[in-house]
């Protein structure tokens, strides 16, 4: 089969890469790799959230001269315990990210409950937990903040001069000047909490260090090349001395981003002053109490509209707890903040936004990336809105839907199609919205003598959410990581795709072989794609923010057309190629020329300005486009809400593989519900108090409704086969449609989330007074 007549496998629901792997056992995570003489390592961490260490001694009837022990005097080449075989240390103590500010030990302060303090190893793991139980660290209590309200309000200063990580201001217009021509002014508060991540493989790391060979890890993980810049600055060793090996990876959802620099980092001491490879495997419970979560923020709007619903003016405060360090907060407050104003047009706005520190484990990347935080706020107060006003949620966004044409809140002008009509219109048909709403008012309002006090039960709501979510890193983020991605031919006339972008679990692979195929028009099996491993593949950026396939996928898309191009030239390509044609002119081109390989970096798409200074500019080269509608039941007798049924519906650009596509929108949605209605984390003194899964309740199977999922397709130019990002965009309207439907089905408004059966009878049965 021709080149011109090869079918397309862009669009196709082509099966897993690593699906048979996984299925037979063959795919070996962290925890399945083993080394000769391997010792196993364990964290011992700080019980309060706020002190200085006073001392540290090894107490009880435990063998401590068979044990290798870490504190932070051994980064610097001043170990107390025992003697480093990889020699003294001159690295620096602090996880190289953003700001350089959380330690990899605690040295003389602790500003987090579950901070590490000394590392232990030893061949024994039974015995090595005895031990942590039997390390005793003496520290004086300091004065703790523990909510953004206390932090803001200086209560303490526990991080900097004004405990601000960072702060943004977006403006557009005049905003100062819309409030005296405005018909109405409508202002609201909305709160949203911490969630987990929990993702399926608990953090996990092995190392192997020593001065002869440097330093190689194997862990679960996201971004490799993040683990070897924080590797690189923790042992002062050159770059190609630091190898860093992505293992099978069970789930991340931005826990796996910067975590991992931490326990790989941890691993590696161990290793270092060892001799011995040493493994790090936290269970359950350290994963949950100890790691990064979503950020819980405070969103305060004031909006200006005229009266017959157009918006005049948006002015809206963003604040998220970034915890005790810095890790990723301002990217995520970054996200969040461009994201606040939403899918519509404004001509005057000004948002002001700031991540500030309290002494609870510091919060990080999680899907969604802040937006979820922003969006809904945005769209549980546009309801609001439009009550005052005297219009129906759906007229008023109707009446101020961004246009192609249009400018966002950053002063974007927006040059896609964009039919935010269209997929309500749709949305609305999928689900009877109209029919449902008229019926359930109906039906809400009779009387039922069965139920509480007289009320009905049962009520029912429907309530949905529009929104936009940005692909790839905001601004100039894609220029400044510059990704690299390259493609090269086998032995056996293979193409191998040469990244650093990770599997874990959301299809990289699979999409990157489709991508490939489609883009020189050979069959699929013909297409590898490497571990990622930071001595065999480019630094081809982060797995986040929704780029994987828009930015990655379009690089290794011009990657392969590159070798291609470059068989051409060679005479081993006719125009017209079959596959096997495509593979005997790499196996001829590897005997003659030697290896063939293509690299690809990145390049903004032409047009593209962004204003680091003033933060305004073309935040994203594309928006995928979405309407979500959530129905609900309210038991007006236990006060539980739960979801019936929840379509969506979304704009994405060209869809690479509808099954995967329709996962990655199913899985979001459920993760969603969850942050809305379940997931609640509880803390007592900043620690976690819930840090098990039976009493930090996700939701299952049998709490989750039928998920019916549809795209639109709007090819992006500059995407691979017209493809746009995908994975974060199912995380950010749920909540507030969910939300809007409760208060649809109750008449009583709730404005934060996770909403709890406590806060609904709290208000429900206040309301029935």
């Amino acid at each position: 089969m021709s080149a011109q007549s090869e079918p397309k496998i862009v669009g196709q629901s082509l099966p897993r890469k690593e699906g048979r792997k996984k299925v037979t056992g063959a795919a070996l995570y962290v925890d399945d790799l083993s080394f000769p003489e391997m010792l196993y390592g364990v964290t011992v961490r700080s019980s309060v959230p706020r002190g200085r260490i006073k001392s540290i001694s090894f107490a009880g009837d435990i063998p401590w001269n068979e044990f290798t022990i870490v504190t932070a005097k051994d980064i610097r080449g001043g170990g107390k315990y025992g003697k480093s075989h990889g020699g003294p240390l001159a690295g620096e103590n602090y996880v190289a990210l953003i700001l350089n500010d959380q330690p990899y030990l605690a040295d003389e302060f602790v500003n987090h409950a579950e901070e590490p303090i000394v590392l232990l190893a030893h061949p024994d793991r039974y015995l090595l937990e005895e031990a942590r139980r039997n390390v005793r660290i003496e520290i004086e209590e300091l004065p703790a903040i523990f909510t953004l309200e206390d932090s803001l309000a200086k209560k303490e200063i526990i991080w900097g001069e004004d405990n601000l990580f960072k702060k943004f201001l977006v403006e557009k217009g005049n905003i100062d000047d819309v409030w005296s021509t405005a018909d109405f002014i409508v202002e609201g508060e909305y709160h949203t909490g911490a969630q987990e991540q929990l993702y399926i493989e608990n953090n996990g790391a092995i190392a192997i260090a020593n001065a002869a060979e440097g330093v190689t890890v194997w862990g679960s993980m996201q971004c490799p090349y993040y683990v070897h810049k924080a590797l690189v600055k923790l042992f002062a060793l050159p770059e190609n001395r630091i190898r860093v090996i992505q293992t099978e990876t069970g789930g991340g959802f931005g826990g796996k981003e910067e975590y991992p620099s931490m326990i790989a980092g941890h691993a590696a001491l161990l290793a270092w002053k060892s001799g011995k490879p040493v493994k790090i495997m936290y269970d359950r419970a350290e994963d949950m109490v100890a790691t990064t979560k979503r950020h819980p923020s405070k969103t305060v709007h004031r909006t200006a509209v005229s009266k017959d619903g157009k918006l005049l003016g948006m002015e809206i405060d963003f604040v998220i707890d970034g915890g005790a360090y810095c890790t990723l907060s301002p990217v995520v407050l970054s996200r969040g903040t461009i994201h606040a104003a939403g899918p519509y047009f404004c001509p005057h706005v000004r948002i002001r936004s700031s991540a500030v520190a309290t002494n609870i484990p510091p919060h990080g990347a999680f899907r969604g990336f802040g937006a979820p935080q922003s969006i809904f706020a945005l769209e549980r107060h546009l309801d609001k809105v439009a009550h005052a006003v005297g219009l129906s949620p759906e007229e008023f966004r109707r009446h101020n839907f961004i246009h192609e044409g249009e400018t966002t809140a950053t002063s974007q002008v927006i040059h896609e199609q964009v039919e935010m009509d269209h997929l309500l219109n749709r949305a609305f048909e999928l689900t009877d919205y109209s029919e449902k709403r008229e019926r359930f008012a109906r039906e809400n309002s009779q009387e039922q003598e069965a139920g509480a006090g007289g009320r009905k039960r049962i009520k029912k709501g429907i309530g949905f959410a529009t929104f936009m979510h940005g692909a790839g890193f905001t601004g100039s983020g894609e220029v400044y990581l510059s990704s690299v991605v390259g493609a090269e031919a086998t032995a056996d006339g293979h193409v191998r795709l040469l990244a650093a972008s990770t599997e874990i679990g959301q299809g990289t692979n699979t999409i990157f072989t489709q991508i490939a195929a489609d883009a020189l028009g050979v069959a699929a099996d013909l297409i590898e794609v490497a571990q990622p491993d930071t001595h065999n593949v480019p630094n081809s950026g982060p797995t986040v923010a929704s780029r994987t396939c828009m930015v990655v996928g379009k690089l290794i898309e011009s990657a392969v057309l590159g070798m291609k191009q470059t068989l051409m030239g060679s005479g081993l390509l006719a125009e017209d190629y079959s596959s096997a044609d495509f593979q005997q002119a790499c196996v001829e081109y590897l005997k003659q020329f030697g290896p063939l390989k293509s690299l690809s970096k990145y390049q903004p798409p032409p047009g593209i300005i962004w204003d680091d200074e003033k933060y305004q500019g073309d935040a994203y080269g594309a928006f995928a486009w979405a309407v979500y509608v959530a129905e609900v039941t309210v038991d007006m007798l236990t006060y539980e809400a739960r979801v019936d049924d929840f379509v969506a519906i979304q704009e994405v650009g060209r869809v690479i593989n509808p099954i995967l596509a329709a996962g990655q929108i199913e899985g979001g949605v459920a993760q969603a519900i969850g942050f809305t209605l379940f997931e609640n984390v509880v803390r007592q003194n900043g620690r976690m108090a819930n840090g098990q899964m039976t009493n930090y309740i996700m939701p299952t199977a049998a709490d989750i409704p039928p998920i019916r999922v549809y795209f639109e397709e709007n090819p992006y130019a500059y995407g691979p086969a017209g493809a746009k990002g995908i994975g974060e965009l199912p995380m950010d309207g749920p909540a507030p449609a969910i939300l809007n439907a409760i208060e649809n089905a109750t008449g009583v408004s709730f404005n934060h989330i996770p909403l709890m059966p406590e806060a609904l009878m709290e208000k429900l049965s206040g309301a029935s007074d």
